[in-house]
C-alpha cells in the first residue's frame, strides 16, 4: 500500500507538473539538504560512457548581484544602446529574482565512440532532472535561458570555454507564491504514433 501511494504522487506530479516563471516566485531560500538531493538527483542522467560531459554551477548569495550589474547589465547596455529604464531595470535583476540558480553548462568531449549530440542531451536531462527535483519538494523553480546563456563573457566566468562550452540553461528555485495555472499541452493524437505489427 506504501509503494502505491507513492507511485500515486510521482504519476500525479508528473501529469500537472508546471514551473513558476522566475518574475512570478519569491527568492525565498533553499535548505542545503534539498539542495543536496536536488543536485544528487540532477546528476543522476542518462549518460553514455558516464562522460559526465556537463558542469553544475550553483549561483548564490552576492554573487548574483555582481553578475547582474557587472556582466548582465553591462553586455545588455553594449548591444541595447537605446534601451528604456524598464528594461535596464530588468537586466539589472535577473539573478536576484531567487534563491539559487543553477547554471548548467554543456561540456562535450571528443570521443570516438560517442558523438556530441548525445553528451548535449546528456546535458539537457540535467537540467530537467534538477527542475523536477525541485519542483517536487515543493519549490518554485523555472529552466531558462534567455539571452545571457549565449554571452561568451558570462559563460567564461562560469568556468566554460566558448570554443566548446555551451550554457544549457538556468534552474530558478525560489519560493512558491501560488500554484500555477494550467497551460495548453499538447494533443497526443498529433505528436504520437504507434509504430506496430499485427
Amino acid at each position: 500500500m506504501f509503494y502505491d501511494s507513492n507511485k500515486k504522487y510521482l504519476i500525479d506530479f508528473f501529469k500537472k507538473r508546471r514551473s513558476i516563471v522566475a518574475k512570478k516566485m519569491l527568492v525565498g531560500k533553499v535548505l542545503k539538504k534539498d539542495l543536496n538531493s536536488i543536485l544528487e538527483i540532477g546528476a543522476r542522467v542518462p549518460d553514455h560512457g558516464a562522460l559526465n560531459p556537463w558542469k553544475i554551477k550553483v549561483i548564490q548569495g552576492r554573487i548574483r548581484k555582481y553578475l547582474d550589474e557587472e556582466i548582465i547589465l553591462k553586455e545588455f547596455k553594449k548591444n541595447n544602446k537605446k534601451a528604456s529604464e524598464k528594461e535596464l531595470h530588468i537586466e539589472s535583476y535577473r539573478m536576484q529574482r531567487a534563491s539559487t540558480i543553477l547554471a548548467v553548462l554543456s561540456t562535450p568531449i571528443n570521443h570516438k565512440k560517442i558523438p556530441k549530440w548525445e553528451q548535449y542531451l546528456s546535458a539537457g536531462a540535467v537540467c530537467t532532472n534538477l527542475l523536477y527535483a525541485a519542483q517536487g519538494m515543493g519549490y518554485a523553480a523555472q529552466w531558462l535561458t534567455e539571452w545571457y546563456a549565449y554571452n561568451k563573457k558570462l559563460l567564461k566566468f562560469l568556468g566554460g570555454n566558448p570554443k566548446n562550452d555551451k550554457i544549457a540553461g538556468f534552474i530558478y528555485i525560489g519560493k512558491k507564491t501560488s500554484d500555477p495555472k494550467e497551460r495548453k499541452r499538447p494533443n497526443l493524437n498529433e505528436v504520437v504514433n504507434f509504430i506496430n505489427q499485427g
